[in-house]
């Protein structure tokens, strides 16, 4: 009895790849001891890297396009940190500037929840489900490019050859004319239903994008030698699934380590070593990178990303697609998206250094997220 009650503990504790313990009652990976404290703490502090940059972003929504007085208005007022206080008082609006600053200390406070309720996920599994958020955003992102571009490229063809009146009207088709319409009442529409979309789906599709992009600059070929036929929006097309497709496939190519590496050491290193530097180049060079991108394209109402967005920014260029604000946003998608894979990375690197797993190998497992 005392033998096969030995054996029965023996078998709740089996020891996993590499100081990874494997729970028998639900078959999950806990991690060893030897981490301690560490462990939790790279996980807060990953977690909440990357989804700090969410609150933000909701931040710069409730500020410029809800009109809310905004956190430094808040601190300003109240004399914090040096900030000078508004010219115009907050009067009314203080309660949705208290709403702004608890929005980031609610992020935290899940954060720490999810932590100490989950301490038997390993930093490698976090990792993954950071990248298969990541994963999410940049499907959504695909199809939101994908169907627009297609839409504005029949809607301004429409409108160059003269049909779009006997079509839709003359009204509608005046209001299809104004950037600020087309963009909140057919662009904004069809990218949430690419949200939708991309919570059935599996796949990213830039295999695809690829081959659109190859085929709207075929057909400029062909219209133009052959039929003298060409129209702004042609180009226009092919510059923004262009523009997406580096963008967003930036994260996915950080996942499978397709970035092109100008070193002289890092071939040569180990393992071990090689998770350093990984870990501190996600650190202080990716996430510090991403948050620049964010913080400066956030910062005013006319800066690089919000004053596109705000304005429903088009080109100069007549009946082209009006789509150039769509690229100001794309810098939105790839900071986002980057961020959480190099927080992703981040975890990973750092479990191989608590020993929590093997060292990193390609085993397709990626593939399931994009």
């Amino acid at each position: 009895m005392v033998q096969a009650i030995g054996r029965i503990q023996m078998t709740t504790a089996t020891t996993a790849p590499s100081g990874v313990q494997t729970d028998a009652a639900d078959g999950r990976l806990m991690p060893s001891a030897a981490s301690g404290p560490l462990q939790p703490l790279v996980r807060i502090f990953a977690l909440s890297v990357a989804f700090l940059g969410f609150t933000y972003i909701l931040n710069a929504y409730f500020v410029y396009w809800l009109r809310w007085p905004g956190v430094f208005d808040l601190l300003g007022t109240v004399g914090l940190f040096g900030i000078e206080a508004p010219k115009k008082p907050l009067g009314g609006d203080t309660l949705f500037a208290f709403l702004q600053v608890a929005l980031y200390a609610v992020t935290l406070l899940l954060i720490v929840y999810y932590v100490t309720r989950t301490r038997s996920r390993t930093l490698y599994s976090d990792a993954q489900r950071l990248s298969a958020i990541g994963a999410f955003v940049a499907r959504a992102a695909f199809w939101a490019v994908l169907l627009v571009g297609l839409t504005d490229a029949i809607i301004s063809f429409l409108r160059v050859e003269g049909f779009l009146v006997s079509i839709i009207g003359k009204s509608l088709a005046q209001d299809l004319g104004r950037s600020a319409f087309r963009g909140q009442f057919v662009h904004i529409p069809i990218i949430l239903a690419s949200v939708v979309i991309a919570a059935v789906t599996r796949t990213i599709g830039f295999v695809w994008l690829t081959l659109l992009v190859v085929v709207a600059e075929l057909q400029i070929v062909i219209l133009r030698f052959i039929f003298s036929y060409e129209q702004a929006f042609m180009a226009d097309l092919v510059r923004f699934w262009y523009a997406a497709l580096f963008l967003f496939a930036s994260a996915y190519t950080l996942l499978h380590e397709g970035h092109v590496r100008v070193d002289v050491l890092y071939a040569g290193f180990g393992p071990r070593k090689r998770a350093w530097v990984n870990t501190f180049g996600s650190v202080f060079l990716g996430a510090l990178v991403c948050w620049i991108v964010l913080t400066m394209g956030l910062a005013n109402k006319f800066s690089i990303i919000s004053g596109p967005l705000l304005t429903f920014e088009v080109s100069q260029s007549g009946f082209g697609l009006y789509v150039k604000y769509l690229l100001a946003g794309f810098l939105l998608v790839f900071a986002i998206t980057m961020l959480l894979e190099f927080m992703a990375s981040l975890l990973s690197n750092v479990g191989v250094l608590l020993r929590e797993k093997d060292a990193p190998q390609s085993t397709g497992e990626e593939d399931a997220h994009f």
